[in-house]
């Protein structure tokens, strides 16, 4: 077979080998997978364990359950697997985050549907063959990569949040800055927080960049958007000024520097913790805010709730315009630049 004919098998095949698939929007699509398991379990989670209503915590156990199968089909998806691919990649799904986590499951899915892409509808026994080595493919891929790879992310986790409890200024300000960068770029801040188990005070300064970015985005934007784009990125998603930044990466420097403050006044001023699955998620759906009490209700008082209402709220909405100020009257930034499609 000559490469123009391979290409083309490629091509017909709908298989793109590329960072962009494979790192934007394989990974990008995990962040849903992940919402509608693991993140919206743990709401229900907390609703249960708050209000003792039996049903909250039963949903709660069976949504988290679904985390591995809901992964493996969101990526699927992402990728354009064909139906008995697509529903195949729910089983490789459990595997990869039984063995590897989030980043097992992406691992082993991804090698799983591109496989079972290529043999799809080329035997006539298509119902046999294609599920039977996207499959076999992927539980073999989650047993050889697995256990490696969720060893290496658990590791570098404990590294950044041992470096953040001894470094909470310094840490504070990067956690912070490039965690919130993460949430507005077309990738998931949430996947990766949960890949890498960020808790603790680490978990509390990706928080306080994720809503610099939303509630920053959102209060900035408003003279362009008013309410309708103050609700889209405060409570929804950052991720919609993306198009904006690639035609003017200036507007992004107001709620990036907010981030850098908010971030250490999270760790050392109001020492605020979060979970895993809240620390990436920001003011999306109030689950940042949500994890931080999830993550100190122990201990949680004044100095708690102060603290989210600063940090998750209030700091962004009144630092962001400050610095956005600056940046307009240095001509950075010009009416119009931060208008939404909605």
């Amino acid at each position: 077979m000559s490469k123009s004919t391979f290409r083309d098998f490629l091509k017909r095949k709908q298989i793109n080998i590329s960072v962009q698939t494979y790192l934007i929007d394989a990974l990008g699509a995990m962040a849903f997978g992940l919402f509608a398991s693991l993140l919206i379990g743990t709401i229900f989670a907390t609703l249960g364990d708050k209000t003792h209503i039996e049903i909250f915590t039963t949903i709660s156990t069976y949504a988290k359950s679904a985390t591995g199968a809901a992964l493996g089909v969101s990526i699927a998806y992402a990728l354009k697997a064909p139906t008995l691919v697509l529903f195949s990649a729910a089983t490789v799904g459990i595997a990869g985050n039984e063995l590897g986590g989030p980043v097992g499951a992406l691992v082993a899915t991804i090698i799983a549907t591109e496989l079972g892409k290529l043999v799809s509808k080329e035997t006539p026994v298509d119902i046999l063959v294609t599920p039977g080595i996207t499959i076999t493919s992927g539980v073999l891929a989650s047993q050889f990569v697995g256990p490696g790879v969720s060893a290496f992310m658990t590791a570098f986790g404990n590294l950044v949040k041992t470096a953040t409890v001894m470094q909470p200024l310094f840490m504070g300000i990067l956690v912070s800055a490039l965690i919130g960068i993460a949430l507005t770029l077309p990738i998931s801040s949430a996947a990766i927080c949960i890949m890498l188990s960020l808790d603790g005070l680490a978990g509390g300064a990706a928080t306080a960049g994720c809503c610099a970015q939303m509630v920053g985005f959102a209060v900035l934007s408003f003279r362009e958007n008013k309410w309708g784009g103050l609700l889209a990125q405060g409570l929804g998603t950052s991720m919609l000024q993306m198009g904006n930044i690639v035609k003017n990466p200036r507007i992004w420097i107001p709620p990036t520097l907010a981030s850098m403050v908010t971030g250490p006044i999270s760790t050392m001023v109001f020492r605020l913790e979060n979970i895993p699955t809240g620390s990436g998620m920001g003011t999306c759906g109030l689950v940042g805010p949500i994890g931080v009490y999830t993550a100190m209700q122990e201990t949680c008082g004044t100095n708690m709730w102060l603290g989210i209402l600063l940090v998750c709220f209030i700091l962004p909405a009144v630092l962001t315009p400050i610095f956005g100020a600056a940046c307009r009257k240095a001509g950075w930034i010009k009416e119009g630049d931060l208008k939404l499609d909605l």
